[in-house]
């Protein structure tokens, strides 16, 4: 952790699912502060205590500051010292941001411009900007407002002096606030039948562990402008209740068929066509440097690329495909996932 050294890092939407595995991850470390920034002062005080019970020795390096991405009085106020920030402040359920998309835009469009202002302003180090397959080929309000956030970071990055500005793009994280497990686990103590929407979806799946590794790999190589994304296993939304089901005593024959909600698609994208003309192969990472050409509007005309890439689309129909073997052993190495199999098991 030599590059958190006694540094301060500023987590934006850090009650989620993504602040509190960082906390996790962080706070046993030589890390000086890690402040926690939100709107929700209930889930703040929630997480000061839990975080008083659990890691009591260095429960004091957290700092809580209420406030709103829209907001950049607040913002500002929060970002003064920080060294470091990682950007999980978004609204992020398709079904919300599908019936809301200005609020969507809000959130997640001008909230991000509000953070990267703030942070080049005082001279932050690195910000690393949360972002998502559904920003890949957008069909839906939260997909396009999380491009239009790659957006606003890749055009910061231009002009954004010592401060290194990197997008990450990632799946769907296993038992993140909001994530269909979960309502899964609880369907099935209630005796009821699990829903699936669609069961020939596919979909990434990784953990949160996975999704900070991502990050951090994001602080130590990305460059300024890059967008990162790591390639990552799918499986299908059927082999994914199967496996729940396995785990869990349902009953697979009980899996209840609902349709498509609005604005999904029936499998994700985590690298486009287009992105693939200069993705750059790092192993288990893409990355996909910024089109620094500048404003000369010619270059566009008069440059191209005479050679490309032989990658094509990274998406979730061609990746590797989990069995339901492989993908209830992924879920069950997850700690939420042991700690509701001891809950079942003491129920018993």
């Amino acid at each position: 952790m030599s590059l958190f050294t006694n540094k301060t890092l500023l987590i934006t939407g850090g009650t989620g699912s993504f602040g509190n595995a960082v906390l996790n991850r962080f706070l046993r470390t030589d890390i000086g502060e890690i402040r926690i920034f939100s709107r929700d002062e209930k889930k703040q005080d929630d997480m000061r205590h839990e975080f008083q019970v659990k890691m009591p020795e260095v429960a004091d390096k957290i700092k809580f500051y209420i406030g709103d991405v829209r907001d950049i009085a607040s913002v500002r106020g929060a970002m003064r010292g920080v060294d470091y920030i990682f950007h999980a402040a978004a609204l992020k359920q398709v079904p919300s941001c599908e019936f809301f998309p200005m609020e969507a835009m809000r959130t997640n469009v001008i909230g991000t411009d509000n953070v990267l202002t703030a942070a080049i302003e005082e001279g932050v180090k690195a910000v690393i900007c949360l972002s998502t397959d559904k920003a890949a080929y957008p069909i839906n309000a939260m997909g396009m407002s999380k491009a239009l956030e790659e957006k606003v970071a890749i055009a910061k990055s231009r002009n954004s002096g010592k401060t290194k500005i990197c997008c990450t793009r990632y799946g769907n994280v296993m038992c993140s606030r909001g994530s269909v497990i979960p309502l899964w686990i609880e369907q099935i103590k209630k005796g009821q039948p699990i829903t699936v929407t669609e069961p020939n979806m596919t979909r990434f799946i990784m953990s949160l562990e996975e999704a900070v590794d991502l990050v951090l790999f994001a602080f130590e190589h990305g460059e300024n402008g890059d967008l990162l994304i790591q390639k990552a296993p799918a499986c299908t939304i059927q082999t994914q209740a199967e496996a729940v089901c396995e785990l869990f005593g349902g009953k697979k024959e009980d899996i209840k068929i609902i349709g498509i909600r609005h604005g999904e698609k029936m499998y994700e994208t985590l690298l486009t066509n287009e992105e693939c003309a200069k993705a750059v192969d790092l192993g288990n990472f893409y990355r996909v440097p910024a089109d620094n050409r500048g404003l000369n509007y010619d270059k566009y005309f008069k440059e191209g690329d005479e050679k490309r890439n032989t990658l094509t689309e990274f998406n979730s129909d061609n990746t590797r495909r989990l069995s339901v073997e492989e993908t209830k052993a992924k879920i069950s190495s997850l700690e939420y996932i042991q700690n509701e199999l001891k809950k079942s098991d003491s129920a018993k």
